[in-house]
């Protein structure tokens, strides 16, 4: 399996077994579902999710047959996992994109994170100086993981090497 941590566990919430997920994910409408596939801890406890809802700046969720406080309190600290292989996903992730050769006219350098903001999301690009470009299809024109490589328009000042 392809598994993909998609928040930590830090709580519980109520006497009926309902968890509390601590969780940047950028692609939650997609993964949190009803009959998800949830693997809990290092162990990879497989359970089936039965309701979703926001909490604050939580996700709060159940599992299918549990009902009881007692019965969760074990996950409390544990990475949540799913399968990566499981849901397609509506464009890549930030975890795809690190790493990958980014690419004009020229070699620009590598992404080195993927910055979140309230606008998008903004590759961080590393070659002798760091360098950033907004993930908009404006910017970055193709992504291509099996050749480890984005291609990007480049305008006057985006890249700039003095």
């Amino acid at each position: 399996m392809n598994y993909l941590c998609i928040g930590r566990i830090v709580n519980t919430h109520g006497i009926k077994g309902e968890i509390k997920i601590s969780s940047e994910f950028l692609f939650k409408d997609v993964v949190f579902k009803k009959g998800r596939k949830f693997y809990i801890g290092e162990e990879k406890e497989l359970q089936i999710m039965e309701t979703y809802r926001v909490h604050k700046i939580f996700d709060m969720i159940t599992f299918k047959g549990i009902n009881d406080i007692n019965e969760v309190l074990k996950y409390k600290g544990k990475p949540i996992y799913i399968n990566r292989d499981d849901v397609k996903f509506p464009d890549y992730l930030d975890e795809e994109l690190i790493g990958l050769d980014v690419w004009s006219d020229r070699y620009c350098g590598f992404v080195y994170d993927v910055i979140k903001t309230k606008v998008g999301r903004i590759l961080e690009v590393h070659k002798e100086k760091v360098h950033l470009v907004p993930y908009h299809k404006a910017f970055v024109k193709k992504v291509d993981l099996k050749k480890k490589i984005i291609k990007i328009e480049e305008i006057k000042g985006l890249i700039d090497e003095d």
